[in-house]
């Protein structure tokens, strides 16, 4: 087993669904000992999104979960329990709304008052103060809300949400980066805190250069499709048997893709001879760069600009991903024992630490798998253990 940096903590995820879950398998790749709490009879929701499935495991579910073990609680029946774990933790995942939170005793004071240390991390769709603090919040909500799905796609298109749910799981690592920072500070003091993470302040949080953009300016951002507001050119061009990207960020680029072209004279053209100016004439530029790009593969271009050193790289479908020698060299994809699959593939950590790296321990659980194991750790009995079981709490 390897040595492991987080080694020792304890989380206890009562989160489900994408944002919370991705955010204790970070920790659990890290090496903290993590718990995740299901409700009985269905568990997490996301077992039954599928097809895929493997195993009987829904491909959804198996993307966020491993490095955790399963037990199921009804927090009702099962309080005591419960309270138990919390005892038992240092973290706690959430990602209720705030009124299912109050309900069901979650808040981060009833929590505190079971275990005053506990460092309470709680992902909500738009944080727990403000007008919509009681409201519902997903994924495609707050890419709609925070902006981001007004700057991509074509610029004559409809709005476009990313094909992932990127607020999701950025929102997960803004988590994981706030309980850190109160692990560390509660080894100064003592003390938990919450950590307080939304979905929209997060899409909000990752405008970055669009954002600031509006922010000197006062002029609202438009889509660019795969083009770039700011650079040119540094988008996606068509070539004889496909796509790729070509990514110009200064001007010995500029050079060095105009003699990769044959095409020196652009580089003294006044119209296109920096940036800002290929910014202002990009509609008569990249038209005479698509016409250039038509005359080679895909494969040509990319030894070329290889040669030429100009930046840029294929436009990957997933399996292509998941066969290319560095993707693969880098531990991208793992692959784990599991106990009705057999051996599944995920995808691997990219967090790649010399002393204490990330590791693989326990494949995504099946629904309740360390149920007893869980309960006796925590002191119940056989009989007890039984007790739990046939009220159904368990």
């Amino acid at each position: 087993m390897h040595n492991r940096s987080l080694e020792g903590i304890k989380v206890l995820d009562l989160s489900r669904v994408l944002a919370g879950p991705f955010a204790g398998q970070v920790l659990g790749d890290l090496g903290a000992e993590v718990i995740k709490v299901e409700i009985p009879h269905g568990g997490d929701t996301t077992r039954g999104w599928g097809p895929p499935f493997a195993g009987g495991e829904a491909a959804y579910y198996l993307c966020a979960n491993r490095n955790k073990r399963s037990i199921t609680l009804d927090f009702t029946k099962g309080r005591e329990v419960l309270e138990r774990l919390v005892k038992w933790a240092d973290i706690v995942l959430l990602n209720l709304r705030i009124d299912s939170l109050k309900k069901q005793k979650l808040t981060y004071e009833d929590l505190k008052a079971i275990n005053p240390k506990i460092i309470y991390g709680l992902i909500t769709g738009f944080g727990t103060s403000g007008p919509y603090a009681e409201k519902s919040g997903f994924d495609v909500v707050a890419q709609g809300m925070g902006g981001i799905m007004s700057i991509t796609g074509e610029p004559e298109g409809e709005p476009m949400k990313v094909g992932v749910a990127i607020v999701d799981v950025t929102s997960a690592l803004y988590l994981v980066i706030g309980i850190l920072s109160a692990l560390r500070q509660r080894e100064k003091t003592g003390e938990g805190q919450m950590v307080d993470v939304a979905l929209l302040d997060s899409q909000v949080s990752w405008l970055v250069n669009v954002a600031s953009s509006y922010l000197v300016s006062g002029n609202r951002p438009k889509r660019y499709g795969n083009q770039h507001a700011t650079i040119v050119p540094y988008q996606v061009f068509k070539v004889k048997d496909g796509y790729l990207i070509v990514g110009v960020g200064s001007e010995k680029q500029w050079k060095d893709f105009c003699r990769m072209l044959h095409k020196e004279e652009w580089a003294d053209d006044p119209r296109f001879h920096i940036n800002k100016d290929r910014v202002k004439n990009r509609e008569i530029l990249i038209p005479l760069i698509q016409e250039e790009m038509m005359l080679k593969t895909r494969e040509e271009w990319l030894a070329l600009m290889e040669e030429f050193a100009v930046p840029g790289g294929p436009i990957n479908e997933v399996d292509e991903v998941f066969a290319d020698p560095q993707v693969l060299h880098r531990e991208m994809l793992v692959k784990m024992p599991h106990p009705t699959a057999g051996e599944v593939k995920l995808v691997g950590s990219p967090i790649k630490m010399s002393g204490t790296p990330v590791s693989y321990e326990m494949a995504p659980p099946l629904l309740g798998q360390h149920t007893e194991e869980i309960l006796k750790e925590l002191g119940y009995s056989a009989s007890e253990i039984q007790a739990l079981q046939d009220g159904q709490a368990v």
